[in-house]
């Protein structure tokens, strides 16, 4: 998948306030003119009392609401996936509270920059954003790839020729097709882009387009929901990572969240989740921050 702050400090004094001010910030009020406002779903959870540090700080988690097994709206119309469930157990382990903002993705800079959210924690590739964010170290192994319809006669790559291909905006699949891939997609008939992978793979079982550029995880999350309807090309587009992005410069809270997610993995935390959502394709081979 191409994937803010609310001063909460209980300062002493005047100067440690001004300390904690650059990696925990105040929520401020939603903007009428952004798209986040009308698509974010919320969940809070607060820091337990007792081990809970003095100065607390709060989380606020940017992911897109359609992004299955990392984040999505369950059936249970609640905000859950692997990826907000490691946030809120990093937030549980360091006396954290934690809240999951539903974004329009395309809306990320903007609302990361203003401090409507502190990071952007949804299957989110590394790989050619490090000028652009603060990361953690990378949690997860990822690839680009190319899913197509079962018995379309598309077997590699090359079969793409004058096909149309689809991805979503902004994606790491975009950004790939667009520069190391660039000789490949210029071989496509159309390289479409749409809001959301569901649509992308309804356009595909609709016949409406030929193949789907996404993320591994998304490939084997659509492919394991519909065995029978999609196979992946065997040949990955790239191979990246994935990794929390902050706001250039908030490096505490980036060591913090890398510290933490190297104890969940420790503690049996980490495999337990991705047994969680095995069934959309989520396996602990992939993960590689270790201690």
């Amino acid at each position: 998948m191409k994937k803010f702050t609310k001063i909460l400090a209980f300062a002493a004094t005047a100067a440690l306030a001004g300390v904690l001010v650059a990696g925990c910030a105040s929520e401020p009020a939603k903007d009428a003119g952004t798209d986040a406002t009308d698509n974010s779903q919320k969940t809070e959870q607060t820091a337990p009392e007792g081990d809970a540090p003095a100065q607390a700080n709060k989380l606020i988690v940017g992911y897109d609401n359609s992004y299955p097994p990392y984040g999505f709206i369950g059936d249970d119309g609640n905000p859950t996936g692997l990826d907000l469930d490691l946030a809120a157990a990093v937030c549980e382990k360091l006396g954290w509270e934690f809240e999951a903002d539903a974004i329009n993705w395309d809306a990320k800079d903007a609302l990361i920059g203003s401090g409507e959210i502190n990071c952007i924690w949804n299957g989110f590739t590394m790989e050619g954003r490090e000028n652009d964010y603060t990361f953690s170290e990378p949690y997860m192994l990822n690839e680009q790839v190319i899913v197509v319809k079962k018995g379309s006669g598309i077997d590699d790559l090359g079969g793409l020729v004058g096909k149309t291909v689809v991805t979503q905006v902004d994606s790491a699949a975009l950004d790939v097709l667009e520069g190391d891939q660039a000789d490949l997609a210029a071989t496509f008939s159309a390289l479409d882009q749409v809001s959301d992978y569901n649509t992308a793979f309804m356009s595909l079982e609709s016949g409406q387009v030929d193949a789907v550029a996404c993320d591994l995880s998304i490939a084997a999350y659509q492919i394991a929901a519909k065995p029978d309807a999609y196979v992946q090309l065997p040949t990955a587009l790239s191979s990246e990572h994935y990794a929390v992005g902050f706001k250039k410069g908030d490096t505490e809270m980036a060591q913090q969240v890398t510290q933490a997610l190297k104890e969940l993995y420790a503690d049996g935390t980490v495999q337990k989740l991705c047994e969680k959502y095995a069934d959309y394709g989520v396996t602990v081979d992939n993960w590689v921050l270790f201690e």
